[in-house]
């Protein structure tokens, strides 16, 4: 087993954003984590990746267990994220934004011209090799969506959090996006994914989660997962129709 949550909660004063959660998650799969808003999957994010300490519950990565360490260890395990809302180091270029992944992530680059030489690569990958040296803040959106992956991939993850990575994005763009993320699992890296696209996730997921309150309330392949009646409720509506 990859990743295992045991019981994992956290309340945030009378909130309860995270209730008594259990995950497995197996190497080599993408796992969708679907949920209204609010529902405490970028939390789970957050736990999981040492942003926030659980009030209780266990977290384990390869059998041993990440509660508590800071964000800089947990990616030193070999977990690392992106964020909902991008933010590359602006006034840096493309490819020194992924240098620091390489020179400060795990198995760090043993010289700055081999973190350039391998930041290059991962801008190829997730075809941004043209713009390697362009100032990041003058990249689209789609764009800074995949430097934020670009930079992930730096630090060289085994499992990879992705928390929207295809908000904002249009039909062609998201579509791109999709089959970036399959690159990246057939690479050999782990992912999770939040994404609010429903059709995005059901087309790419091995299996889904479905969170409400903080709660899992179903969990399964995507087509058995959207007729559950829970499901349609909390996050679809009645009137949802997994054919539409």
């Amino acid at each position: 087993m990859l990743l295992e949550v045991e019981k994992l909660t956290k309340s945030f004063g009378g909130l309860m954003a995270i209730r008594d959660l259990d995950i497995s998650l197996e190497g080599g799969e993408i796992l969708g984590l679907i949920g209204p808003n609010g529902s405490g999957k970028t939390t789970l994010f957050n736990l999981i990746t040492g942003f926030l300490k659980p009030d209780k519950g266990k977290l384990q990565f390869r059998g041993q267990p990440i509660n508590g360490l800071k964000p800089h260890k947990v990616c030193e395990t070999g977990i690392t994220r992106t964020f909902q809302l991008v933010k590359p180091f602006t006034g840096m270029t493309v490819v020194k934004n992924v240098m620091v992944g390489r020179i400060y992530g795990r198995r760090p680059a043993q010289t700055i011209l081999q973190a350039g030489i391998e930041s290059r690569e991962i801008l190829k990958f997730v075809g941004l090799a043209g713009k390697s040296d362009m100032i990041a803040g003058n990249l689209t959106l789609p764009d800074r969506k995949r430097l934020e992956l670009a930079r992930a991939l730096g630090t060289k993850p085994d499992l990879l959090l992705l928390d929207e990575i295809m908000s904002g994005l249009n039909p062609v763009e998201a579509a791109s996006a999709i089959k970036l993320v399959r690159d990246i699992r057939n690479s050999g890296i782990t992912v999770i994914m939040v994404e609010h696209i429903i059709r995005a996730v059901l087309d790419i997921s091995d299996r889904i989660i479905v969170i409400n309150f903080g709660e899992k309330i179903a969990e399964g392949k995507p087509q058995e997962v959207v007729k559950n009646p829970k499901v349609i409720e909390a996050y679809f509506g009645r009137g949802w129709n997994a054919r539409s």
